[in-house]
């Protein structure tokens, strides 16, 4: 398929072939829901932490002696049934973070890149760089194609550090390289601007396997 290349003005300047089978490819919506789910669960921190009647630093004294008193029998201050005391089955810090196959992780990226044609949300823009850093340079290549100020996905043929920096303080602009891309980020982007360089190394980065 082709898809029109615009300049950093937003003019047509002009056509590329895209690999049918990464950006024209049926779309597997359960390889997208799972590959999105592993981003979630790998980016969890895991740090929830409870103590239980052992590690809780309470007395150890019964709160009434054992008989007499007509109530039920109580243990130590600690036991979860007093205020203060330890609690049952509660969090404790673990790793969530889980792999998928690889086979599974490129067909939602490949799933992800036909939908956002199919929706008319990508636009391929010439190969660009920012080097001065500096976010007034970009923002207005950016509004050329942008005007809502809703979520834009960038997406570059290589990691461009001054570019990344000119980005930081946008903050509905997402940069990611095309190597290392994000189905989150894709799926719920307005917009995906990508750069005429990335998009060629796409169509050999996911067209071959």
């Amino acid at each position: 398929m082709e898809t029109k290349v615009f300049s950093t003005q937003g003019k047509e300047l002009r056509t590329l072939e895209l690999n049918d089978a990464v950006f024209s490819r049926e779309i597997s919506d359960g390889s997208i829901y799972n590959a999105i789910n592993n981003e979630l669960a790998n980016r969890r921190v895991g740090t929830a932490s409870t103590k239980t009647r052992g590690e809780v630093n309470y007395s150890n004294s019964k709160p009434y002696k054992q008989k007499g008193t007509g109530n039920a029998r109580a243990g130590d201050k600690k036991s979860p049934v007093w205020v203060g005391g330890g609690t049952i089955f509660g969090p404790k810090p673990r790793d969530y973070s889980y792999t998928i196959p690889k086979k599974m992780k490129r067909l939602a990226m490949k799933s992800l890149l036909s939908l956002s044609v199919k929706e008319e949300k990508l636009v391929v823009v010439e190969d660009f760089t920012v080097e001065s850093g500096k976010t007034k340079e970009l923002a207005s290549i950016v509004t050329n194609f942008v005007t809502d100020r809703k979520r834009t996905i960038l997406i570059l043929k290589d990691d461009d550090a001054m570019l990344r920096r000119a980005a930081r303080n946008i903050p509905y602009l997402k940069v990611l390289s095309y190597n290392r891309l994000s189905a989150k980020e894709l799926l719920y982007g307005r917009t995906v601007l990508m750069l005429e360089g990335a998009a060629k190394n796409l169509n050999d980065f996911f067209g071959d396997k």
